[in-house]
């Protein structure tokens, strides 16, 4: 579960300031088990302007109907889900591979965001979600003239 909101890294300490500990609890699962497929999540960015928050997930390979988003309770899901199978016809084989790949992310959204206008757009192997801001949570700039 990813919050929206800014992220601060796992404090570190005199006490536990050996490169040990922060490269052993700064790690994600997948550094401890391997990265082959089973367990697959997508690099992302958070971006906030004065209107938006824009998410920017990696998912190369995956076409925009795979994905999934929704919004549930103040979170933010999205998930994509691909299966292909290789195989060649008219061939003895004695290899066939079928692939499947899925991941989901969560978000907790803060609320500012306007639930209604969320958009998604996937080009060049991006996903790139916007939630727009309330109105009310937008900054707003005056202009004061001195008299």
């Amino acid at each position: 579960m990813n919050n929206i909101t800014k992220y601060h890294a796992f404090p570190t300490t005199k006490f536990f300031s050996n490169s040990l500990f922060d490269d052993f609890f700064n790690r994600s699962i997948a550094d401890f088990v391997g990265s082959d497929g089973l367990i697959n999540q997508p690099a992302v960015n958070i971006l906030e302007t004065d209107t938006a928050f824009k998410l920017e997930l990696a998912a190369p390979g995956l076409d925009k109907q795979d994905f999934n988003l929704n919004v549930e309770d103040n979170y933010l899901t999205i998930s994509a889900s691909q299966k292909t199978e290789e195989k060649k016809e008219g061939e003895e084989y004695t290899r066939r591979e079928f692939r499947y790949e899925a991941f989901e992310r969560s978000f907790k959204l803060p609320e500012t965001v306007n639930q209604d206008a969320i958009t998604a757009v996937y080009e060049n192997g991006v996903l790139q979600v916007t939630l727009s801001k309330v109105e009310e949570a937008r900054p707003v700039v005056k202009k004061i003239t001195v008299g």
